[in-house]
């Protein structure tokens, strides 16, 4: 395997439902996972069955009930689970980001900065930005008339579109990517899949969930089988 990006290790997760009556709900237990760069792997298993939790744990938007996850932040590996606020925001900034199938943005900016803002993060000048957003919002078939326009009123698709731009026109070197093809149609199914590929070209690890069977076999150099949780007999 390449380089290690991500290591999780002895996984578990248990929701306590506090409005009713303290109920635990167990979704995983003791998964280990471990990706290097380039690799693309796919969580795959039935509804319910903990994808999207894995996908938010290794994200650090859920404190997992035991276990670590180490992500390689700036040539270290370094376990988020145990990590101050402040380096996972910077881990987020730099090296971690997580895709879904929706767009959350601040209301009147429009498309082209919405694009243009992580590569600004990032140290990229404003000219440089500008190019590559451009290039990126016309490579994924969004009319340049909207380009101009904040995308709250545009449709599902055309959000998830800008959505996708944002997040590949400067890969990330760990992508975590939850159903971000799922309102698209299939030509522009097929033009994630090719940004995914050159992604992973640039070194990128990749963990997702695909529910269209065609894209997850066309992105997938690993499935990785997610189980539904089962009491020991």
């Amino acid at each position: 395997m390449n380089e290690t990006m991500i290591r999780a290790r002895h996984l578990s997760k248990i929701f306590t439902m506090h409005n009713q009556g303290g109920i635990a709900l167990p979704v995983l237990d003791d998964v280990d996972l471990q990706v290097g760069c380039s690799e693309a792997v796919v969580l795959h298993g039935p509804s319910g069955a903990g994808k999207s939790t894995l996908l938010r744990i290794l994200y650090g938007n859920y404190r997992p009930s035991a276990g670590a996850v180490e992500i390689r932040h700036e040539g270290q590996l370094i376990d988020i689970v145990a990590a101050h606020p402040r380096l996972v925001i910077a881990i987020r900034k730099k090296t971690l980001s997580y895709v879904s199938q929706f767009l959350r943005v601040i209301p009147r900016v429009t498309t082209l900065d919405i694009v243009k803002d992580p590569m600004l993060s990032r140290g990229v000048s404003d000219d440089e930005a500008d190019r590559r957003a451009k290039a990126m919002l016309a490579r994924l078939n969004l009319p340049e008339r909207l380009w101009s326009l904040p995308p709250q009123t545009f449709s599902g698709g055309e959000q998830q579109r800008v959505n996708i731009a944002r997040s590949f026109v400067d890969p990330t070197p760990i992508m975590l990517l939850d159903e971000p093809t799922a309102s698209l149609d299939a030509g522009n199914r097929a033009i994630v899949v090719e940004l995914i590929a050159d992604a992973r070209t640039r070194g990128s690890a990749i963990v997702g969930i695909f529910h269209d069977e065609g894209v997850r076999d066309a992105v997938a150099t690993r499935v990785f089988p997610v189980q539904v949780y089962r009491e020991a007999a």
